[in-house]
This record gives C-alpha cells, structure tokens and sequence, in this order.
C-alpha cells in the first residue's frame, strides 16, 4: 500500500549543505528546488539574481516547502561566494567544463560544510563564479544533448552528496 505524507516516518536530517543558485529565474524550477532542498535536507537555499520570482508561480511547485527551508536572497553570487569560503565552507560547482570531474567520482567530504554552485537555465554557472570554485563537477550523460534542466541536475547531485554524507 502506498504511504501519504502524513504516513511516512523518513529520518529527518539536515546536512551541511548551502545551494547557491546563480541567475536561477525561472519561478517553476525555483519552486521545484525549494522543493528538492526540503526532500535532501539542504540546510540553506542563498538565490543570487536581481529579480527572484517567489510568487503564485513558483508556489504551485514549491507545495509549500518555501515555507520549511531557510532561503535567502542576495544580487551578487561573487559576494555570497566570498562569504562562505570566509565561513571554511567547500564550494562546489555544478557544471560542465574542460577540467570538470564527474560527480560520482568525487568523494564528498564531512569535515568542511559544502556550497553547491548551480546555474542559470541558460547560461549555467558563469566563469567568474567557476574561477572562485574549489571543484567543477558534472554529470556524465551519455545522448545527444550536453545538458539537462537546472532542477533534474540539482536532484543528481544532492542525491550523490547526501549518499556519501549518510
């Protein structure tokens, strides 16, 4: 039979994870990661953009986990950056590049609190936020395209961490 929400008896857990979402405007995907961040119990959401749509739109996917996560939301990802290496936190991009390691080769460390890095819809992380990043990380794909949505690749990689953080 399957469980509702109110039946399961998941372990609660928040890890020592910070998303950083750089440029991530699109209010369904924004929803969907408030939504992800509460399943993976990521301790912070920080969205880093000059409009951050938290209205209607991204309600209708968030299901009201905007209202469980911690989240804040600040113009400029080069200082938010800043900030947390202050604080010895790990930063982590989620991207694609010439020198990126695959994310499932990657072992994730306990000792250090980690940001994940992820990127605009289109654009993905930019190469000044990449240049302050301790590790690139990707996702190996194996079709024709060279990227997935911004969420289903968030889904991955929050995935992998806490499996390894468990």
């Amino acid at each position: 039979m399957q469980l509702t929400h109110y039946t399961t008896n998941f372990n609660k857990k928040i890890f020592p994870i910070t998303l950083v979402c750089e440029n991530v405007t699109n209010a369904p995907n924004i929803g969907s990661l408030f939504r992800i961040a509460d399943a993976f119990g990521v301790e912070k959401i920080i969205f880093c953009a000059n409009d951050i749509p938290l209205g209607r739109k991204m309600t209708k996917t968030s299901r009201a986990t905007e209202k469980v996560v911690n989240y804040e939301v600040c113009e400029h990802a080069l200082e938010v950056i800043s900030n947390l290496k202050a604080q010895d936190y790990q930063c982590i991009a989620l991207e694609i590049t010439e020198n990126s390691t695959p994310i499932h080769a990657f072992k994730f460390s306990a000792d250090k609190p980690i940001a994940l890095i992820i990127g605009d819809e289109n654009f993905g992380v930019s190469e000044t936020i990449l240049k302050e990043c301790e590790h690139i990380l990707h996702i190996n794909m194996f079709g024709q395209n060279s990227s997935m949505n911004v969420v289903q690749a968030t889904n991955i990689a929050l995935y992998e961490i806490t499996k390894q953080l468990q």
